[in-house]
């Protein structure tokens, strides 16, 4: 009895004591990119079980300030960081893009099952509280054919700090000089209307449970949650879906010209192939580190994400990283100061 108590003790430490030698790193920030930052961490943690990496998907405006702050090794944002918020940094910081996705217009238009169009002066316009039913003109003259009610236009959008936000909000401020005086792009922005959810899930939740309901969510919540999603006219003119191929030819033109800090826009992309509302998003690790050892763990993960992780994005509806551009992230990640 005392002998299968003692093993049974010793059983329960094992399971609740890291292991000796083992490395636990934190990071937070955006949702979007949370899918394949979860699939990721549990794949390289397979490989390396020594390297236990923690994700605290809060948005990427808590991610900022997490590692502004110190309290996470990583932040993660879909917006690059603005000068004024590098400027506070206790040392200099590395952007690192680590995958392209696309931002939807999801809705919920009981007894309408045809996918809309959307174009960026129209998706403006509601959310600016000027379209505010289903069947307005507007909408329905790039809608031919597709019967829409004159229900209420439900609109919802981000409540917390949010790259997704940020996305939504440059694109809309790139078509709709309106909407760049009145509201402009930002993880947070003063909403004209509409329902407030928390992070991408929440979004997708609200317009899932609210009929008349429109928001917008990253690719993969959209699919996750079975929630339709529209096209969107492109700087060409043309109505492109998201999708790995639209999503990849709106990087095509940034990768050629990428500047060297990685903080780039890819919204409203020229090419008839573009998806409009696409973007890179950002790992952000200081350059000198000041724990030596987590951030020798933490580059091996990066180098690895680079390589063999990017053959993952796809089946979570992610668009790899062109490779010029990983190229150019490994010289940038060999610049970390480890000694």
């Amino acid at each position: 009895m005392r002998k299968a108590l003692a093993f049974a003790i010793a059983g329960l430490l094992t399971a609740t004591v890291p292991l000796i030698g083992q490395s636990r790193i934190n990071g937070s920030g955006a949702t979007f990119p949370d899918p394949i930052y979860e699939k990721w961490f549990s794949e390289y943690n397979k490989l390396h079980p020594d390297a236990q990496i923690n994700y605290q998907a809060k948005g990427s405006g808590g991610g900022i300030a997490d590692i502004t702050q110190q309290t996470v090794f990583f932040g993660a944002s879909d917006m690059p960081m603005k000068d004024e918020d590098i400027a506070k940094l206790p040392g200099p910081i590395f952007h690192f893009p680590t995958v392209l996705g696309g931002v939807v217009p999801v809705y919920n238009i009981p007894g309408v099952t045809a996918k809309l169009k959307f174009t960026g002066a129209t998706l403006a316009d509601i959310y600016l509280g000027k379209i505010t039913k289903w069947n307005d003109k507007a909408i329905a003259a790039i809608n031919a054919g597709v019967n829409l009610p004159a229900t209420d236009i439900a609109v919802v959008h981000r409540g917390d700090g949010s790259g997704t936000t940020f996305i939504w909000t440059d694109f809309m401020s790139k078509v709709s000089p309106e909407w760049k005086t009145k509201v402009g792009a930002n993880t947070s922005v003063s909403w004209p209307t509409g329902l407030g959810g928390q992070k991408n899930d929440g979004v997708a939740a609200l317009v899932k449970q609210t009929p008349g309901a429109i928001g917008y969510v990253e690719l993969i919540y959209a699919l996750q949650n079975n929630i339709s999603f529209g096209s969107v006219q492109n700087a060409a003119g043309k109505f492109v879906e998201a999708s790995l191929q639209s999503v990849t030819a709106a990087a095509s033109g940034a990768a050629a010209n990428m500047p060297a800090d990685f903080r780039v826009s890819i919204t409203n992309a020229p090419g008839a192939e573009s998806y409009p509302i696409s973007s890179f998003t950002w790992l952000l690790l200081y350059e000198n580190p000041k724990d030596k050892t987590t951030a020798k763990t933490m580059n091996e993960f990066v180098k690895w994400m680079l390589g063999d992780g990017q053959k993952l994005c796809a089946g979570l509806g992610y668009a790899p990283l062109p490779a010029n551009v990983v190229k150019l992230e490994l010289a940038q990640l060999a610049k970390i100061k480890l000694q």
